[in-house]
């Protein structure tokens, strides 16, 4: 398989992060977290160019051409997180055939792991594609409206999703636009491949690929910044 772009959706706000911009500018150790995360994919020998989609009011998003030497394209996202994907694979140069494979990741992620990225591309490649995940581990609890634990439920066969999430060009986007003109708002793009009949493939990966959140992520992320590649 020849090298795959990279949609980054990055068009949100991140309200839970606080700060005075969307999170994804938000530094980690001194630098916006987007570029964090872009110099980490940019590392990857499998990935050949970037689409950073991004909110059309984004006053903060420095314009750059490429990253580690590898060409960068920016596309105007929309209010959801599915949107801004969607006009992300649009925006792929022609190179790039309906029935390739393209990797989606969250700028807020700048820890994953450049072994998960490879051993995603090569399990995935072999079906209709998948997803980094993990399985859960902890007691899952089912809460009422006041917070009170109310049940125990199983946790068997239950997974974190992560990302990359990785689908073929053609398939993924007529998935996005299916889920829209349904008027559903998927929480990623395996959940639109599963709405349009497709079994994504969990690949486990390193749970310290944290999407950073809150406040006391940004701390998390620059301390495994320094020890994962």
């Amino acid at each position: 398989m020849d090298a795959l772009w990279c949609v980054i959706p990055a068009a949100g706000k991140g309200v839970r992060a606080g700060g005075d911009r969307p999170k994804q500018y938000q530094p980690i150790a001194g630098r916006p977290m987007l570029d964090r995360t872009l110099e980490r994919l940019a590392a990857h020998p499998r990935i050949a160019g970037f689409v950073v989609v991004i909110a059309a009011d984004d006053g903060h998003f420095s314009s750059v051409d490429t990253v580690g030497g590898k060409p960068l394209i920016v596309a105007t996202g929309g209010g959801e997180r599915s949107d801004s994907v969607l006009a992300g694979l649009l925006a792929l140069p022609p190179s790039v055939g309906e029935g390739d494979f393209v990797l989606v990741h969250d700028a807020a992620r700048p820890c994953v792991r450049a072994t998960d990225i490879s051993r995603l591309i090569e399990l995935a490649s072999a079906g209709e594609g998948g997803l980094l995940a993990a399985p859960l581990r902890d007691t899952l609890k089912r809460a009422d409206g006041q917070d009170r634990s109310v049940a125990t439920e199983p946790r068997d066969g239950r997974w974190r999703a992560f990302t990359p999430q990785m689908f073929r060009r053609g398939a993924l986007a007529r998935a996005l636009r299916l889920a829209a003109d349904a008027g559903i708002v998927v929480s990623d793009e395996a959940m639109a491949m599963e709405r349009a009949g497709v079994s994504p493939l969990l690949v486990e990966g390193s749970e310290d690929n944290i999407k950073v959140t809150t406040p006391a992520d940004f701390a998390l992320a620059e301390f495994l910044s320094g020890r994962t590649r």
